[in-house]
């Protein structure tokens, strides 16, 4: 059976992630969140002081740029890549929500932007990759054979991403959750450069009301049957 490139955009907590991975570790493809390198970039800047509440130095984080190296490491153990800067795991400070209220700030510098979207369309040229993000139909993979769009309303995706946090130990509330979503939704769906908009050939998936099991399900579908179409 030939390799294809799927391309899964959509807003913060759509599970993008999540089928993400189930799907490459079916399909035996790569997974690449493309989230989390920003996400990264994100940490480095908190870690160096470039990023603040009050304060945002954009230009000493372009200057740096050339110092933030970021991989992924596949863990055995977990299934699947985690994330390293400069060589540190990192995978859990990461989904912090610190990081995630400071990461679309960072997301909208276009130098960022463009050197990641360069590293990861190394990673996929190859194919058998998966990859999920905010513009990976729209600009990573603009000629991926299967694009998805993953949405679901505010108040179910804050609800899963307050139980995955306080599931794990954070202390944190439903309240902040909630308006750290609207917020990312704002600035991803409003910033200049490569904002989050659903591509022209994307299939639209609401997961509001869908369990993990069938959403994998119904993504999988999909994916067999273009794989199938094209040969």
């Amino acid at each position: 059976m030939g390799k294809i490139t799927i391309a899964i955009d959509g807003y913060s907590s759509t599970g993008k992630s999540t089928v993400a991975k189930q799907l490459a570790k079916h399909l035996g493809y790569v997974y690449v969140d493309s989230g989390a390198m920003y996400r990264a970039v994100t940490f480095y800047a908190m870690q160096n002081g470039l990023i603040t509440e009050t304060d945002f130095n954009k230009e000493a984080l372009i200057y740096q740029l050339n110092k933030i190296n970021i991989s992924f490491k596949f863990n055995e153990a977990l299934g699947f890549a985690e994330v390293y800067l400069n060589g540190n795991n990192i995978e859990k400070q990461i989904r912090t929500l610190e990081v995630s209220g400071f990461v679309s700030k960072i997301a909208a510098v276009s130098e960022v932007r463009e050197q990641l979207v360069e590293q990861q369309q190394q990673m996929g040229k190859d194919k058998g990759v998966v990859m999920d993000g905010r513009d990976i139909g729209t600009v990573v993979f603009t000629d991926a054979e299967l694009k998805l769009f993953m949405v679901a309303s505010a108040e179910k995706r804050a609800t899963r991403r307050y139980n995955e946090l306080t599931e794990r130990g954070d202390s944190v509330t439903y309240e902040a959750v909630l308006k750290n979503v609207v917020d990312r939704d704002y600035i991803d769906t409003t910033r200049k450069d490569s904002p989050l908009v659903k591509a022209d050939d994307a299939i639209e998936i609401d997961n509001s009301n869908m369990t993990k099991d069938e959403q994998f399900s119904k993504v999988l579908q999909l994916a067999i049957m273009t794989v199938e179409g094209l040969e």
